[in-house]
């Protein structure tokens, strides 16, 4: 079984769980799975796990996110994107300083309510069926972090809406859609995101991703994936030995979750270390 990861730059018009689907007959294994939902009409930055890796992609889904994204102020659909039908037009006239604060305002710790198409649960039903299914669905509003909420490429008048070009970087978990939404009615009007592309998850940028075609894309391997993300611990011989036998290990280290490898620079486990003791969170493949 093929152990690793795949970088993909997502087209649009698939799915996650699509890409996923090519790359198992691809690769010809079952054991396939990605780290961060994009919506089929977004693309970019997609982190897939082949194997054993699949394991460690938990630590890759927590890492922070950047997008850039178009958003059509003067305009709401029932998804907060373009793939909705528009249920409002109120419309909206440029005013730059008003745009601007309102985009501080939106900028770090934030309460955000996730879209109500979503494929957040309510009582075991994806939101998004509940509300095809005729449903008036209103989710719980949940901490996210926008590290960055930027203007980048002046503006598109389109009387009597604007398009805006914007940089997003933001904490795992947050919807761009519901700030495109959100950045709309603090304007006093509507807004939905047109477009959207993730050009990064931590440090893996789109210069790091392979398109989709029909060829199987290069795999990367575990550590180079995870040493980027997790610090590193190089035990002696003995611990090496004893994570792999699944046995205690202390280590006078700061608290934190590591991860471990042994002198080669090959992956041995990843770890949780608290007051000294060491709790093995994954190992890898004997």
């Amino acid at each position: 079984m093929i152990s690793g990861f795949a970088l993909i730059d997502k087209p649009a018009g698939w799915t996650s769980h699509d890409v996923v689907g090519r790359l198992r007959r691809l690769y010809g294994q079952r054991r396939v799975g990605h780290a961060g939902t994009l919506d089929p009409m977004a693309t970019g930055v997609l982190v897939v796990g082949l194997g054993h890796a699949t394991r460690l992609l938990r630590f890759v889904q927590g890492q922070p996110k950047t997008y850039e994204a178009t958003i059509r102020l003067g305009q709401g659909t029932l998804t907060d994107d373009a793939e909705g039908e528009i249920i409002s037009a109120p419309g909206w006239q440029w005013d730059e300083d008003a745009l601007r604060e309102a985009m501080r305002a939106l900028t770090g710790p934030i309460q955000q309510v996730p879209s109500a198409v979503s494929a957040i649960k309510v009582d075991g039903v994806r939101s998004y069926a509940r509300v095809r299914g005729g449903e008036d669905v209103t989710l719980a509003a949940r901490p996210v972090v926008i590290d960055a909420f930027v203007l980048i490429n002046g503006t598109r008048p389109l009387p009597p809406v604007v398009d805006i070009d914007v940089r997003v970087r933001c904490s795992s978990g947050t919807y761009v859609r519901a700030l495109a939404r959100d950045l709309g009615e603090r304007l006093g009007t509507a807004g939905h995101l047109t477009a959207l592309r993730r050009t990064q998850i931590g440090g893996i940028g789109l210069e790091d991703c392979s398109a989709l075609t029909q060829e199987a894309p290069p795999v990367v391997a575990t550590e180079a994936v995870i040493a980027d993300i997790l610090p590193t611990l190089r035990p002696d011989a003995d611990g090496i030995d004893a994570l792999r036998n699944g046995r205690r290990l202390m280590m006078q280290v700061p608290d934190d979750t590591y991860l471990v490898v042994e002198e080669a620079g090959t992956w041995v486990s990843v770890v949780t270390v608290e007051a000294g003791a060491c709790r093995i969170e994954v190992n890898a493949p004997s």
